[in-house]
């Protein structure tokens, strides 16, 4: 990880464009957050880059809000998902 006053770059093993296009709307969310991008050199053996830069917020905090508002999302639809599949038991 890179990280210098408000920018910061760090990269994502494991993680492919579907996790990677959620957190970088997820950031894009925040009004505090300039710019939010991403990168995968290469498709099958690349790691994801990712960039985020603020306007007056710490980078680290806006992931970390952001990724906080993917766990609740998550979260939410998980018990809506629950609750329909029941629903289609019965």
């Amino acid at each position: 990880m890179k990280k210098t006053g408000n920018e910061m770059e760090f990269e994502l093993e494991g993680e492919g464009h579907t996790f990677c296009n959620v957190l970088r709307k997820e950031l894009l969310n925040d009004p505090n957050v300039e710019y939010a991008a991403y990168r995968i050199d290469h498709p099958l053996v690349g790691v994801p880059v990712f960039y985020v830069r603020t306007k007056g917020k710490d980078p680290i905090e806006a992931l970390i809000d952001a990724t906080n508002r993917i766990r609740k999302s998550t979260e939410e639809f998980m018990e809506k998902f629950k609750k329909a599949v029941s629903e289609y038991r019965k």
